[in-house]
C-alpha cells in the first residue's frame, strides 16, 4: 500500500481513539461528579420550619399533683407518736387503725379526736396535729397551703329516720332533696301520716354537711322553713336522740348501719350498701408536705392491706 493512503486511515484511528477516551471520561465525570462536589463543598442542612416532635408529651410527665403510695413499713421506731383529727364520720376508721397500728408496731402512740373536718384542717395548718380526718374534698386554697390527701375508703350517706317514726317507705332523691330544702315539710307529701317532718340538720363546719349539700342538694343551700333545726356540735349521737318519731336527718352510713334506734332510709329503692346508691363520697386523711417518718409509717399501714381489713371491719 502506498504512504499517501495510509495517511489518511492513521489519521481517522487517532479521531476515532480520541472520540472513545473522551466518551468514557464524560460518562465517568457524570457518574461520580455528584460525590466529588459532595467532597468539595459539605451539604447543607435544610433549616426546620418547625419545632421538633417532643419524645414525651406533657400527658406522660409525672404530675406534681398525683397522689402519693405509701408503702407498708416494716417496724416503726419505738416512741413514734401520730395525732390526728377531724371528721366525726371517720370516728371509727380512726380507731380501727389506732389499734390495728399500736398493736402491729409495739411502743407507738396513735393519739385520736373528732372535732369535724373543718376543724382538722386549721389544726393540721396550725401544726397542731400531724393528719387531718376529712369527709370531703380539699379546696384550691387548702391544696395550695402544701396538704395533700390520701383516699381512705368510700362511704356512703345514710339518710335515717327514728325507729319509731311511722313513715316505713322510701324516698326518691328528688323528694330528699326537697325536704333538705324546706320544699316539703310534711310527711302525708310523700306518701307518709299527716303531720310536720322535722329536720335535724348537721353544723356548717360539719364535713358531712358539706358533701351532703353537695352531692344530695346540688350546691343549693339548706332550707330555713321553721321546721329544720341546726345542730351547734358535729356530733352523731345526739342527732340520732333528737330523731323522734317525726325526725329525719343524715349520717355516713357506717355510724348508724348498726344502731337499734333508727332507720335507714331507701333512696329510689337502694339502700347504702348497693353499688348504685347515690349518695356516695370519699374520706380522706390529709397531711402537710412533707410528711413526717411517723406519718409517712401511719398512712402507709392504713393504705395496704393490714389498714384495709381494719377499715372492712367498721362495717360489719
Amino acid at each position: 500500500m502506498s504512504r499517501s493512503n495510509e495517511t489518511p486511515i492513521l489519521i481517522l484511528s487517532l479521531v476515532f481513539t480520541a472520540a472513545i477516551l473522551g466518551g468514557g471520561y464524560w460518562w465517568f465525570s457524570r457518574q461520580s461528579g455528584s460525590n466529588i462536589i459532595d467532597e468539595i463543598i459539605p451539604a447543607q442542612s435544610p433549616t426546620p420550619t418547625t419545632s421538633p416532635t417532643p419524645t414525651t408529651s406533657p400527658e406522660q410527665l409525672p404530675s406534681p399533683s398525683s397522689p402519693r403510695v405509701f408503702p407498708l413499713p416494716t417496724s416503726v421506731p419505738a416512741g413514734t407518736t401520730v395525732s390526728i383529727n377531724g371528721s366525726t364520720s371517720m370516728a371509727q376508721i380512726n380507731k380501727a387503725l389506732k389499734d390495728g397500728f399500736e398493736s402491729k408496731y409495739p411502743q407507738t402512740n396513735i393519739e385520736i379526736d373528732a372535732k369535724g373536718s373543718d376543724e382538722g384542717i386549721k389544726m393540721l395548718l396550725n401544726d397542731q396535729i400531724d393528719i387531718a380526718a376529712i369527709s370531703r374534698p380539699l379546696s384550691d386554697a387548702e391544696k395550695a397551703q402544701g396538704l395533700r390527701t390520701v383516699s381512705i375508703t368510700e362511704d356512703a350517706i345514710a339518710v335515717v329516720v327514728g325507729i319509731d317514726n311511722p313513715f316505713r317507705k322510701g324516698l326518691t332523691q328528688d323528694q330528699v332533696d326537697d325536704i333538705f330544702e324546706g320544699d316539703i315539710t310534711n310527711w302525708s307529701e310523700v306518701g307518709g301520716n299527716e303531720g310536720t317532718i322535722r329536720v335535724i340538720n348537721r353544723p356548717l363546719i360539719s364535713g358531712t354537711h358539706q358533701i351532703f349539700k353537695e352531692i344530695v342538694l346540688e350546691g343549693d343551700n339548706f332550707g330555713t322553713t321553721p321546721n329544720i333545726t341546726t345542730m351547734e356540735r358535729d356530733a352523731t349521737t345526739p342527732i340520732l336522740r333528737a330523731l323522734g318519731t317525726d325526725g329525719i336527718s343524715y349520717a355516713t352510713d357506717a355510724q348508724v348501719v348498726n344502731q337499734q334506734t333508727v332507720r335507714i332510709v331507701p333512696i329510689d329503692g337502694r339502700m347504702p350498701e348497693a353499688s348504685n346508691y347515690p349518695f356516695k363520697r370519699t374520706l380522706y386523711y390529709v397531711y402537710k408536705d412533707p410528711p413526717s417518718p411517723g406519718v409517712q409509717a401511719f398512712l402507709g399501714y392504713a393504705t395496704n392491706d393490714p389498714g384495709k381489713q381494719d377499715i372492712k371491719a367498721t362495717n360489719n
